[in-house]
């Protein structure tokens, strides 16, 4: 049996697909609304989750640096806004939850896709974070995420974005 293992690629600079989903906030969120910030987007499956937590958990607990960084962090996945809000308010999330029930903006981005579990196949999320520049650029994405030291690849990749400008 052979171990999935993360993949992190430098992208060769292609813009981020535009989407416009329903947000944690009442509002309806779009990558323009971006424009001028770097964003960190990541793709999980199910709120609620233990891996799926854990991950919400690490960009909670690095957010403050995401921020001394001028980074924004939001994750999107496709569970309805009142499952987001609960997730929110039980783990203490601070940034913004969207919700992509149809999976039309995980199909831009490629990380729906079929997944296999115990010899069943079915469509799902691939665990993918995506590092999107100021200009609405992927920079560097991550596919087929493990969480131990995800989130500090992030934010190594965030500083060395920075510091190549």
């Amino acid at each position: 049996m052979s171990k999935k293992k993360e993949i992190e690629t430098e992208s060769a600079k292609r813009l981020a697909p535009s989407f416009t989903l329903p947000a944690s906030n009442g509002k309806n969120i779009s990558l323009q609304d971006y424009k001028g910030k770097k964003l960190v987007i990541y793709f999980y499956p199910q709120d609620n989750t233990p891996t799926c937590t854990q991950q919400s958990c690490d960009f909670r607990d690095y957010n403050g640096k995401f921020a001394q960084l001028g980074v924004e962090v939001i994750g999107i996945s496709p569970d309805e806004l009142i499952a987001h809000d609960k997730f929110i308010a039980k783990y203490e999330l601070p940034f913004l939850l969207l919700s992509d029930p149809d999976h039309q903006v995980a199909e831009k981005f490629g990380v729906w896709a079929l997944k296999k579990l115990y010899g069943r196949e079915y469509m799902g999320i691939i665990r993918s974070t995506f590092l999107i520049d100021e200009e609405g650029y992927i920079v560097r994405e991550w596919s087929k995420v493990r969480i131990k030291n995800h989130v500090q690849s992030v934010l190594d990749a965030v500083m060395a974005l920075n510091a190549s400008r």
